[in-house]
């Protein structure tokens, strides 16, 4: 099993982002009061994040597989996604065959790490 550590620049941000809109739980973080570390889960995915403000976040992506990736991208604007018009990245607007057999919506959070949604 491989777990990505996402690193983010602010952690009640990506906390908010992750629970609220992602469908992502908060298992533990580090410390309770303030913390700069944090385990999540997502049905049998794990994902940690850690905290660092200095300027080095939101450089990652992860692949998270679903059954679903229309339905999914649905419920995420339902709870306030608002997807980007990118010129030169149509997957960040929604979800879009692509020429290697997948269903992908891209998703940034909002230290700028992107969440690849896939479907196979």
């Amino acid at each position: 099993m491989l777990i990505p550590v996402l690193i983010v620049r602010d952690m009640a941000e990506a906390l908010t982002f992750l629970t609220r809109v992602l469908d992502f739980n908060l298992v533990r973080s580090f410390p309770a009061e303030a913390p700069f570390y944090a385990l999540l889960n997502r049905d049998t995915d794990e994902l940690h994040l850690n905290l660092t403000p200095d300027g080095r976040y939101g450089r990652a992506s992860t692949i998270v597989l679903c059954d679903d990736v229309d339905g999914l991208f649905a419920s995420f604007t339902a709870r306030g996604l608002v997807a980007p018009t990118r010129a030169n990245s149509p997957v960040h607007e929604g979800p879009l065959d692509q020429p290697w057999g997948t269903r992908e919506v891209y998703i940034d959070d909002p230290s700028g790490n992107t969440f690849i949604f896939q479907q196979r």
